[in-house]
């Protein structure tokens, strides 16, 4: 109380409640977890001095196009057309509240509907919803929805088979999201080659779902997973995640099985921000429409005979009875997606092809630069790639980063951060702005980070 002076209508309100203190308003947290002195902050400012603190903070920032970045690891550094926010900031799209609400208005839902329908041309299956949080939480959503579809309808057991090369961020979320509804999660093994063992893929014919991504956590493409939805069988759910950018040139999931498909939105519409925020994307059959999670928007005919829209499912816990809720998601990252849309109908199908392409070149030419650097070498040198790709290093990847960062450049992701047996190795990514000259310094400083390390 002595560190509390004039505490005025608290002490009325503290009155009310019946007590005398705020001391006894806090008698349940316990004493060891409490602040007894006082946070160490600055005496008041004007705004004049706020201001010029903030600017002075945010001045000691590194803007991630001030130099050559090469970190990737989920998020594109991608290039967002201008005409995509100038669209996105308009009155009809930018709201000051979640546009989920039955009374949306017929330009919403269009704009709701067009993203849907894209991403299902997009990723070959007749259903979208209205985008998820991020791939993660869609992936993790698919496991589920898929158990809840797959158990209804037979005997099998609730258990989910996940690839091992699934980054841990996304196996985190996943086993957050399984671990406390009785759902069994069994690692898929890949052989030393990086592909899928599809002869241990068998033992999944008798599960829920198998999940699996193309390309995986390095960036690998996996030709033989096109042959998993046959050694499954029909009765496992096939989840597929995906590298949306990659669908401009690699065969769409849907068109070799994959019951869902789940991957990153964000190279379409929006940049990294620091992690978000971003969306997911997440279509699927028909068979698994009424249980998926998420929002759909249909198109119909009103009583006019005119082409009307309108929220078809809206599956959330605030909308229906909450035990027949299938997500509890309690937001939606809806003008992301339209931004999502935007940028993919500015693209077209000629357009979407073109960046595959791009980042396929940036990747390769990358690859083949730094494979040329003395005491590199490739994690899965036989495996086709997109966007990422592994290296081995001689020395601690963390070193040679930050030695490459005194250098000016970002050189990739540090993989001991995922997989600690991966002390010396690096995840280099690429994007449609990796120019020629970046993959030059990216080397020069590589080169010179290893060369100081052999010292």
């Amino acid at each position: 109380m002595d560190q509390l002076p004039n505490l005025g209508r608290e002490l009325e309100m503290l009155s009310i409640m019946g007590m005398e203190s705020i001391d006894e308003l806090f008698a349940d947290i316990p004493g060891d977890v409490r602040r007894n002195d006082p946070l160490p902050l600055p005496e008041p400012q004007s705004e004049e001095e706020i201001l010029a603190d903030a600017q002075r903070l945010l001045g000691a920032n590194t803007h991630l196009d001030s130099r050559p970045s090469f970190i990737s690891a989920g998020l594109a550094r991608n290039f967002v057309p201008t005409m995509v926010p100038m669209l996105a900031t308009r009155g009809e799209f930018l709201t000051s509240y979640t546009p989920y609400q039955p009374e949306v208005s017929q330009g919403m839902l269009q704009a709701m509907w067009e993203f849907q329908t894209m991403v299902s041309e997009l990723v070959g299956l007749p259903v979208a919803n209205v985008s998820m949080y991020d791939a993660s939480t869609a992936a993790a959503e698919a496991i589920t929805c898929a158990v809840r579809v797959r158990s209804k309808r037979s005997s099998q057991p609730d258990t989910v088979y996940v690839s091992e090369f699934v980054p841990p961020h996304r196996m985190s979320v996943i086993e957050n999201y399984t671990q406390g509804v009785g759902i069994e999660i069994k690692v898929l093994p890949h052989r030393d080659d990086g592909t899928l063992d599809l002869e241990a893929a068998k033992a999944a014919n008798d599960s829920c779902a198998v999940y699996v991504e193309q390309p995986n956590a390095f960036g690998s493409m996996d030709e033989g997973l096109l042959d998993l939805r046959s050694i499954i069988g029909e009765k496992t759910a096939l989840i597929v995640g995906v590298d949306v950018v990659s669908l401009g040139l690699i065969e769409a999931p849907g068109n070799w099985g994959a019951d869902i498909v789940v991957g990153e939105g964000q190279p379409f519409g929006i940049g990294p921000t620091a992690g978000g925020p971003i969306y997911g994307i997440f279509a699927c059959t028909k068979d698994y429409l009424r249980l998926m999670p998420g929002r759909i928007v249909g198109q119909s005919l009103d009583a006019d005979g005119k082409i009307a829209y309108t929220l078809t499912l809206s599956t959330r816990e605030q909308h229906i009875r909450r035990h027949r809720a299938t997500s509890n998601i309690c937001s939606n990252e809806t003008l992301i997606a339209l931004m999502g849309a935007m940028h993919m109908s500015l693209l077209g199908p000629e357009g979407l092809e073109r960046l595959a392409l791009r980042v396929t070149a940036a990747t390769q030419n990358a690859l083949e630069a730094v494979v040329g650097v003395e005491g590199v070498e490739l994690v899965y040198p036989e495996a086709p790639v997109f966007r990422e790709f592994a290296v081995k290093l001689p020395c601690s990847s963390r070193e040679a980063l930050e030695r490459m960062d005194s250098m000016g450049v970002l050189g990739g992701f540090d993989l001991s951060q995922w997989w600690s047996t991966m002390g010396d190795c690096l995840l280099i990514g690429c994007d449609e702005r990796t120019t020629k000259e970046d993959i030059e310094r990216l080397c020069s400083a590589l080169a010179a980070s290893l060369m100081e390390a052999s010292q």
